[in-house]
C-alpha cells in the first residue's frame, strides 16, 4: 500500500470514528467530559495508523525506504506516515472541537 491509499482509507476510518464521537456528545452534560473526547480522538488516530500499518504488513519502526535516499534522512515509516496524515486528524480534531464547543 502506498502512503495515499493508506492516508485516504485512514481518513475514511478516522470520519468514521469522528462520528461515533459525535454521538456520544449528546449524552453527556459536563463540558469537561465532553473535551476530553478529543482525548480519545487522538488515541483513535494512533490506535487506526498501527491497526492501518499491521493490516498492510508495514513495521512502523523500520527506516522508510524513498526511491530518493537522501530525502528520508532516516526516519521511520511511522514518522513519514504521521507526517502525511496529520492534516488530515489536524481537520478532524478542530471539526469535532467545534461540535464539543457549540453543544
Amino acid at each position: 500500500m502506498d502512503i495515499d491509499e493508506f492516508r485516504a482509507e485512514l481518513e475514511t476510518r478516522l470520519i468514521i470514528e469522528k462520528e461515533y464521537i459525535i454521538q456520544e456528545i449528546s449524552s453527556m452534560d459536563d463540558d469537561q467530559e465532553r473535551l476530553e473526547l478529543l482525548g480519545k480522538f487522538n488515541d483513535k488516530y494512533k490506535e487506526l495508523v498501527k491497526r492501518l500499518a499491521n493490516e498492510n504488513g508495514i513495521d512502523l519502526h523500520a527506516p522508510y525506504q524513498s526511491e530518493h535516499p537522501s530525502n528520508s534522512e532516516n526516519l521511520s515509516n511511522e514518522q513519514i506516515i504521521l507526517g502525511k496524515t496529520m492534516s488530515i486528524y489536524d481537520k478532524l480534531v478542530d471539526e469535532l472541537y467545534d461540535k464539543i464547543t457549540s453543544i
